[in-house]
């Protein structure tokens, strides 16, 4: 395993982490702690949760695997996220002081743990101020409940206000973001990464696979069936069939990866996920592996070293096409200027 530093932080995580969403719903108990099992004898150390996965079962699940290996545990980076519901009343949900207390210690205790390495924001809260969930985190990270703490699914101008807020108030700073990250899904590259860069924070990318999609499984106008994300759910968010289907530069993407991945005798899922764990800001990427053959083929790309030629091409065929202003070459025209002045 390669290993980096937790965004700005001192403490070291390895370059894949592996993701839990599946563990009490796709994946069983037994199932899920082989996965642990395997991931940890590869040289893992970074778990990702949330305490609204399968309604809390991903991090009971956890909490137990932790608790009946403790060599293993010593070792381990525990993260999860609140924001979510876990009820019906009106104070379940949120990044509200209420909401939040309640979600972390009822984390703490699904996971036996005393201190939970990173806790995240799993999503914006209008209705809370942003002051008021810093404050939270800063007297979340004094008490020692938690040892660092991130946000996901956070828009550019939200990472700049929190990070600025946190900075003028003395408080603790957030360290990582975890985004939507893949081949097919790359706008954070319009703003967002050099939200996270100026605030000196890691990303964390979810879907590094975007849903299955680059790992070949589907082919074009044949609807997925069988035990796959989008076999079990066609209309599965941003990951679903019939929009992605429709898209010419989906199969581009998709034949480019195929093409790479014949080059280096490999799997699609691990070309995707090393360019992935190659861009730049990239502190950990969450593998989603629902079973221990894909874990296995997807920490391959632990491996895999893409060329430069590789890279030029996968960023090419990949590359965001916003429209000619903000993002497009017009606006990006408007906020630089050569050194040499001149018109």
């Amino acid at each position: 395993m390669d290993y980096r530093k937790l965004g700005p932080s001192g403490t070291v995580v390895t370059a894949y982490c592996l993701g839990t969403m599946t563990f009490g719903a796709e994946a069983d108990e037994a199932s899920s702690h082989k996965l642990l099992d395997d991931y940890f004898a590869w040289g893992g150390n970074f778990i990702d949760t949330a305490d609204v996965y399968s309604a809390g079962k991903s991090e009971e699940i956890i909490g137990r695997w932790l608790k009946a290996r403790p060599t293993e545990a010593r070792q381990a980076l525990v993260a999860t996220k609140g924001r979510f519901p876990m009820g019906d009343g009106p104070n379940d949900i949120g990044l509200s002081r209420r909401h939040l207390g309640q979600a972390l210690d009822d984390s703490l205790r699904r996971l036996g743990l005393e201190q939970i390495d990173l806790y995240q924001m799993h999503a914006w809260d209008a209705l809370t101020p942003i002051e008021e969930t810093l404050r939270f985190l800063d007297d979340a990270v004094s008490s020692g409940k938690i040892g660092y703490y991130g946000f996901s699914n956070y828009v550019g101008w939200h990472i700049a206000k929190a990070s600025e807020i946190a900075k003028a108030r003395g408080y603790t700073r957030p360290v990582t973001l975890q985004p939507q990250y893949n081949l097919l899904v790359r706008d954070i590259e319009l703003e967002i990464v050099a939200a996270c860069q100026d605030a000196g924070m890691g990303l964390l990318p979810w879907s590094p696979l975007g849903g299955g999609w680059l790992t070949g499984k589907y082919k074009r106008d044949e609807m997925p069936t069988g035990a796959t994300r989008l076999g079990e759910n066609p209309n599965r968010g941003g990951e679903s069939y019939a929009p992605r289907n429709a898209m010419e530069r989906t199969w581009a993407i998709i034949a480019v990866v195929e093409e790479i991945a014949k080059a280096h005798g490999v799997s699609m899922a691990q070309v995707a996920l090393a360019w992935t764990a190659a861009q730049p800001a990239i502190t950990s990427v969450i593998l989603g592996a629902r079973t221990p053959e894909q874990l296995a083929d997807n920490l391959g790309a632990m491996k895999l070293k893409l060329s430069d030629d590789d890279m030029t091409r996968l960023n090419e065929v990949s590359a965001p096409r916003p429209f000619d202003y903000p993002y497009g070459k017009g606006g990006i025209n408007q906020r630089h200027r050569k050194i040499e002045g001149g018109r």
